[in-house]
């Protein structure tokens, strides 16, 4: 890098003098097209539930699902995620119900498509702890995950959530194949324009803890997920898991968790010519929100973390805050 002239000749803040005058030398922009708002889906009528760790974001029953979806469209958000949270009685260690055509996800999509048409993005995530008794992502036998078989199951799920009108499938569940094997299947029965966002590089994190009691499996957990997730202390390993992806048919990339790994994001953008995603996860966004709410930090701390987001590379973020900020910004 060359700089050229020196004080006092050269005055950077000359340039940070005037509100009109940052705006035009901006490195970076935020808006409404870079986020996509989780939605968690509970069973019931009229319910809109409060979660655990945290504050302001609820689960919803699929006749509620219209004021945050109207909310999400009036603000521009252009893609919804959605999550179950899975009665206990209908998981077991196969995590069958993930099958059933009427579990909640599939009512959501189904209620979302009929309402909303193509008008908004539908994100689904495939695996299995939302649906095992035992918490993990994949079939569990003798304290092991068995990859190759919890491919087959979901290659299932991501064609039954693709033909109900899935616009994103989103392995989220770090099986080695998994998602050359998705793609050969839905290309297959005729889902080619179906397109799957990868979660190439999740970390094994403490972060998400919220979440897991937003979907019911942080207390059926036996065991951590290691084995399968990745090892934080590694960055080069997410350049692989990447590349194996892209390979294998990936269209965008995911990296989860997000502030901790802002390097891993540079990274993968600079090394990959494709759309790299972040998620910033529950245990973030509780931190944040809950130092609003104690009054240690204020509002904008939101905006700033998301633009960490952007100035490292991100294309999208996944954010709990979505909705809260889109017409904000």
């Amino acid at each position: 890098m060359i700089i050229t002239g020196k004080y006092p000749n050269l005055r950077l803040r000359r340039n940070r003098k005037t509100d009109w005058s940052r705006r035009l030398i901006r490195e970076n922009e935020l808006s409404a097209n870079d986020l996509i708002l989780p939605i968690f889906l509970t069973e019931g009528i009229r319910k809109k539930q409060s979660i655990k760790n945290m504050p302001d974001v609820y689960r919803y029953s699929i006749d509620n699902l219209s004021n945050i979806i109207d909310r999400a469209l009036n603000n521009k958000i252009p893609m919804i995620a959605l999550f179950p949270n899975t009665h206990t009685k209908l998981k077991d260690k196969k995590g069958s119900e993930s099958l059933n055509e009427n579990n909640l996800v599939c009512k959501a999509i189904k209620f979302i498509k009929k309402k909303y048409k193509n008008e908004i993005g539908i994100m689904c995530d495939v695996a299995l702890d939302p649906y095992t008794s035992h918490g993990h992502d994949g079939i569990l036998k003798k304290n092991q995950i068995l990859n190759d078989e919890t491919i087959k199951i979901l290659i299932q799920q991501s064609i039954l959530q693709a033909q109900l009108g899935c616009d994103v499938i989103a392995p989220s569940d770090m099986m080695d194949g998994r998602v050359g094997e998705i793609r050969k299947s839905l290309d297959k029965n005729n889902l080619k324009n179906t397109q799957i966002l990868s979660y190439a590089v999740k970390y094994a994190s403490s972060f998400y803890g919220p979440f897991r009691n937003a979907v019911g499996s942080k207390n059926l957990l036996k065991g951590d997920k290691k084995t399968y997730q990745m090892d934080f202390y590694n960055s080069k390993e997410a350049i692989r898991e990447v590349a194996l992806d892209i390979k294998e048919g990936a269209d965008m990339v995911m990296v989860k968790p997000g502030l901790p790994y802002l390097d891993i994001i540079r990274l993968i953008k600079d090394n990959f010519k494709i759309p790299v995603f972040a998620y910033q996860v529950s245990g973030e966004y509780s931190l944040i929100q809950n130092g609003i709410k104690k009054g240690i930090i204020d509002n904008k701390s939101i905006i700033e973390s998301l633009v960490s987001f952007k100035r490292s590379g991100a294309n999208a973020i996944v954010t709990y805050f979505a909705d809260k900020i889109a017409n904000k910004i």
